[in-house]
């Protein structure tokens, strides 16, 4: 029987586990992988594939399709989605024709608001939760490049068929995706946020990279006041992190390249939209919904609303 998985937004995560996928898969009929792109990325996939650039090799993949049409698209098993999150509604909406009720969701964007957005937009299907740990980028049309030799992709659901989930399982493990599926995917899923809302929210208010923040006292001392207000968040929520997860978060950013910096304050420099609603404003939002003070997020939502509306 044929399996049929869309990867939805061809940036660090889609395009690199998206690669990874086509390359196993490419010489199997039981297996098609779709790359649903469209302008300059398309068009350099569909003449050249998709190249992966990591410290020790190169690879290049070739889908079995390479579309934004949902006609040459066709219907699909699961959806592997990674675009922005301001993204989430237009770009899935405009694939409603892929979509049956058997269809399986996996949201691998920044932010933890993503799957309850997607079960709004298809009440019917399976939506699961799933986060990665990767640092790639685009570093041109049709070309992803890693840095560093971790990866690794969580997933899981309390409510898909098991069989199902082991069999995506399967598909990754096959690909050389090192994946686990977990049952408490919603603490994996926070505890990855926790990390990557402070991070992203401090080096975009602070517009300094991970190095900057890391030696001033007064920089670490905001990601740190950020970190706290969002580990309290998780904990009046009921969520079971790691009782050190302030001092795990500031041990991975201390091993995390000087020079690196978050995705959205690359988006910020670059004068792109950027995702302060998923990564920022949702904490803001999460702390009034449970009458908290989060001090630090509002300073940083109101000094980068600004920005985004300039």
């Amino acid at each position: 029987m044929l399996t049929r998985i869309g990867i939805l937004g061809m940036g660090g995560v889609g395009g690199y586990f998206g690669g990874l996928l086509a390359k196993a898969y490419a010489e199997l009929d039981q297996i098609e992988i779709v790359f649903i792109a469209r302008g300059e990325t398309q068009k350099a996939i569909a003449a050249s594939g998709l190249k992966i650039v990591s410290d020790e090799n190169e690879i290049i993949a070739f889908p079995s399709i390479v579309s934004n049409d949902p006609l040459v698209i066709g219907k699909l098993d699961y959806l592997i989605c990674a675009t922005k999150t301001y993204d989430i509604e237009e770009s899935l909406l405009a694939l409603e024709k892929c979509i049956t009720k058997n269809t399986i969701f996996l949201p691998l964007y920044n932010g933890v608001d993503a799957p309850e957005r997607i079960s709004t937009l298809y009440p019917d299907n399976e939506v699961l939760q799933g986060c990665v740990y990767i640092i790639s980028m685009i570093q041109s049309p049709g070309v992803i490049r890693k840095m560093g030799s971790f990866e690794k992709l969580y997933f899981g659901s309390n409510t898909a068929p098991i069989a199902r989930l082991k069999a995506l399982q399967l598909i990754f493990k096959n690909a050389s995706i090192d994946s686990d599926f977990v049952d408490d995917i919603e603490e994996k899923v926070w505890e990855k946020f926790v990390f990557i809302s402070a991070l992203a929210s401090a080096t975009s208010y602070l517009n300094q990279n991970i190095g900057e923040i890391i030696n001033s006292n007064s920089n670490r001392i905001v990601y740190v006041e950020l970190l706290n207000e969002i580990t309290i968040l998780a904990a009046v929520k009921g969520l079971n992190l790691p009782n050190d997860i302030v001092m795990q978060a500031i041990l991975k950013l201390e091993k995390t390249p000087k020079d690196a910096t978050s995705s959205m304050h690359r988006d910020v420099l670059a004068g792109r939209k950027f995702e302060l609603a998923s990564l920022t404003e949702f904490v803001v939002n999460e702390g009034l919904k449970y009458e908290m003070e989060m001090p630090t997020y509002k300073k940083v939502l109101d000094k980068l609303s600004e920005k985004l509306e300039s």
